[in-house]
């Protein structure tokens, strides 16, 4: 018996700690492709509103959306409005990057994202 609390203590105890994914409040680069396939780059600020949600912003050129974001485990989506349409773009959460496809509505084909968090 003693034996097997002791290497249930060795395997607890070798058992390294998962670091969970987050995002961090800030200002990220962005660089992206359209649906048509050109590229694009600008700045997102993200503000926190609490642990799990979030307001981001876009600058791209002269375009500027806004948008609600949430966090669920290492996946990360932002709904956003741009003129008429309703965009939505899923990101996977990496260490200060996050990256993404996005589509908006009455379009074919989906674009990429892809946010590193600025220095």
């Amino acid at each position: 018996m003693k034996k097997l609390l002791v290497s249930a203590m060795l395997v607890l105890g070798m058992a390294a700690p998962v670091a969970a994914q987050t995002v961090s409040a800030g200002t990220y680069n962005v660089e992206g492709t359209n649906l048509d396939g050109s590229s694009y780059n600008g700045t997102a600020t993200i503000t926190l509103a609490s642990e799990t949600t979030c307001v981001i912003e876009w600058k791209t050129g002269s375009t500027t959306s806004q948008g609600v974001c949430m966090l669920n485990g290492d996946a990360f989506a932002a709904a956003y409005v741009l003129g008429d349409a309703i965009g939505l773009i899923v990101y996977k959460v990496g260490d200060g990057e996050l990256d993404g496809a996005w589509t908006i509505t009455g379009k074919d084909g989906s674009g990429t994202e892809k946010l590193t968090l600025a220095q």
